[in-house]
């Protein structure tokens, strides 16, 4: 079975993608021709799954360090494995397609617990990296190869195994005319900045054969790539506490748009000390999950803000912080033409519009204008990053994460 994968091109892959946000679970079925930078990518059918209110929540006490326990973490690593076995089986079904028809899963596993620096002051918290979904479950249960763990193999050659959407970024949204900027916004917000004429930057020596070679290898080292900071994760968590648990996020952005932005603790919030570090740089539920959310949700009230005015300037954190890492980080360096959203925030129209404005000079789109489907485009990204690792080419990027070196990602289980 591997051997026949090796030797295959093009192949159909499945990519598995449940992030930050713990919304869901998001699957796309991908054809992809060739590896590395010269990947072909065509989406064959894409499927998103919301994960029940109980499993979100369980999850949420595995990413804080008052409420995890082991026995907890242990069931649910298989029990989301279960899950993401499920969605691929039901994506397949919904394109008509039987799983003969797929020749690899390739999954991101759901992250519960993030240390891209190492504590000096404690040899046993490392550099480090933890993402539930078992890959044995998955390929069991699907009768699949699975490819999966791909952070930690860049945190072993000193990286902060994150951000990884820049490869997948680079590959389908490079431009030899204009600069852009790649911006998602899922739980956590990530950008890559790419230089105009990115394409002339690439060595790819698969070119000088008639074959791919396991030399390929994206050598994308102009770019600017790092976490911005949150996403949707504190407007989520704030709409959650204050509906009570009816909804889970702001629709459209509308309960922002008929609030004020609060620009005094909009300011406090800017000066956490994670917005002044220089890239490469990760974030994630460990500094801005439920408890950052908690203390901040209660200071507001204390202040007496109306509920739309919080929901406001939540929203108001993550246009206003994005906007300042780009300033700050990227156009001091690279001439930017465009900013490309993708991500649950992409269909909140209040924090784009605070972003255009934000940002006049720039464009405002999103990766759906484009061709390419924003809800789709991180499980894509897997997908690239499992057929890279069948094709033995190195699929990380130390330019974005700060590793030493190439490496190729990723751990395979076999049904």
């Amino acid at each position: 079975m591997l051997r026949s994968l090796l030797n295959q091109n093009p192949l159909t892959v499945a990519g598995i993608m449940s992030g930050t946000s713990l919304d869901g679970i998001d699957v796309a079925i991908v054809r992809i021709d060739g590896c590395g930078v010269d990947a072909k990518v065509r989406l064959l059918h894409f499927e998103s799954f919301s994960y029940e209110e109980e499993v979100r929540e369980k999850l949420k006490q595995l990413c804080s360090i008052d409420h995890s326990n082991v026995a907890l973490l242990c069931g649910m690593n298989f029990a989301i494995a279960e899950r993401f076995a499920d969605a691929v089986l039901q994506t397949a079904a919904a394109a008509g397609m039987g799983m003969a028809d797929i020749d690899l899963i390739s999954t991101h596993g759901q992250t519960v617990w993030h240390i891209p620096v190492a504590d000096e002051t404690d040899p046993y918290l490392p550099k480090s990296t933890l993402q539930i979904g078992d890959l044995s479950v998955i390929a069991k249960r699907t009768g699949i190869p699975v490819v999966g763990d791909f952070r930690t193999a860049d945190m072993a050659v000193g990286g902060q195994g994150a951000p990884l959407a820049p490869y997948g970024d680079f590959i389908m949204f490079r431009d030899a005319a204009k600069g852009r900027i790649l911006q998602n916004i899922g739980g956590i917000g990530n950008c890559t900045a790419i230089p105009a004429q990115g394409t002339e930057e690439i060595s790819n020596p698969a070119k000088e054969s008639a074959s791919v070679t396991a030399t390929t290898h994206v050598d994308a080292s102009n770019l600017i790539a790092f976490d911005t900071g949150p996403g949707n994760m504190i407007m989520d968590q704030v709409v959650y506490e204050l509906s009570e648990g009816k909804l889970t996020y702001d629709a459209d952005g509308a309960w922002a748009a008929r609030g004020q932005v609060h620009i005094e603790l909009l300011e406090e919030m800017l000066a956490h000390p994670y917005f002044a570090q220089l890239p490469p740089k990760t974030t994630g539920r460990e500094l801005f999950g439920k408890a950052y959310t908690a203390a901040w949700l209660k200071t507001a009230l204390d202040r007496g803000l109306a509920h739309e005015d919080i929901v406001a300037t939540a929203t108001a954190f993550t246009a206003y912080s994005i906007a300042r890492a780009y300033q700050d980080f990227v156009f001091p360096h690279c001439a930017i033409a465009e900013v490309i959203v993708s991500g649950g925030g992409a269909r909140n129209h209040t924090l784009l519009s605070m972003l255009q404005e934000l940002l006049p000079q720039q464009a405002i789109l999103t990766s759906d204008e484009l061709g390419i489907s924003g809800d789709a485009k991180e499980a894509i990204l897997f997908a690239l990053l499992g057929n890279d690792w069948i094709h033995g080419v190195p699929n990380n990027l130390p330019s974005a994460t700060g590793a030493e070196r190439p490496t190729i990602m990723g751990k395979l289980a076999l049904p």
